[in-house]
């Protein structure tokens, strides 16, 4: 079977495209599927989180993949993450540090995906500056979105990550997959009540809301970076199921994807023109002037 793959951006247009050909593929068994990029004419690296977690969940099937007619400069950049080399091709040497590898998690791999993010994405020049104290809950808010998709998505086939950094347009992206139960049916269970997709991740994403049934705090842990990245001018975009939610220039919107993801995605953008030095307010002396 063959099926085309159309570009994929960073944006809610990117998603809806992966969701499509998810719908499009999700009952093939046993197939050998080709999958045909000559209209992919770009590619956000990043997004390689979502498509690696759609094209694992085909392998499980026991689906053998093939992707053709890659564009030589699409290839180029998956080359470089290392994506493309779970599919028969080399990686090539990221020569100008651009890229945040793509990587494939099993759910229990805590300790090394908390390696993976201080290696690949805390640590990088281009994160705005920030002070050890804030630094340390920020690092702990995007381990805390590794936490949420296993714990809230009751993932079995394990978290994909990936990223990338666009000197030109000064953004720094890092997206992290779940192939989970989804927020919706996980929220629906929880409120016992019949709400739409895109309004259960607007529900997930609230400070207190939680479907974990301890006392640990809810809001996917999300607040801090929330309001680091209203500061900073960047986005955090969240798909689930046939839901689509975006917070972008203090600004939150939600809406329906015309297909099903399968799991959740959350993905993180930084403007790297920031050159703004953040604190904690608690580490602010009173005799500076905010």
């Amino acid at each position: 079977m063959r099926f085309a793959l159309p570009a994929i951006h960073h944006d809610r247009n990117g998603f809806a495209n992966l969701a499509r050909f998810h719908a499009e593929t999700e009952n093939c068994f046993l197939d050998n599927i080709e999958i045909d990029m000559k209209a992919t004419t770009w590619f956000d690296a990043d997004m390689c989180a979502a498509f690696g977690a759609i094209l694992y969940h085909l392998g499980n099937e026991l689906n053998s993949i093939h992707l053709i007619n890659i564009n030589p400069d699409v290839e180029r950049i998956l080359s470089k993450n290392g994506f493309l080399s779970h599919y028969g091709r080399k990686k090539i040497p990221d020569n100008w540090a651009t890229t945040v590898v793509y990587q494939h998690f099993d759910a229990g791999d805590n300790r090394y995906f908390r390696e993976y993010v201080g290696n690949e994405f805390i640590h990088r020049s281009e994160i705005p500056k920030m002070s050890p104290g804030l630094l340390k809950k920020f690092r702990k808010n995007i381990n805390e979105i590794f936490d949420n998709a296993k714990i809230h998505s009751e993932t079995q086939l394990g978290v994909f990550s990936c990223g990338q950094f666009f000197p030109k347009k000064n953004r720094l992206d890092f997206t992290v997959a779940d192939l989970g139960v989804g927020m919706h049916r996980k929220v629906c269970d929880h409120i016992r009540s019949d709400i739409s997709p895109e309004q259960a991740i607007s529900w997930a994403t609230k400070e207190r809301n939680t479907t974990k049934v301890d006392k640990i705090p809810g809001g996917l842990g999300l607040k801090l970076l929330r309001e680091f990245i209203d500061l900073n001018g960047g986005r955090i975009q969240i798909a689930s199921d046939a839901g689509y939610w975006q917070r972008k220039n203090r600004k939150t919107n939600i809406s329906a994807l015309p297909q099903r993801f399968p799991g959740t995605v959350v993905s993180v953008e930084i403007n790297t023109a920031d050159d703004s030095s953040y604190k904690l307010s608690s580490e602010v002396a009173s005799n500076e002037i905010f």
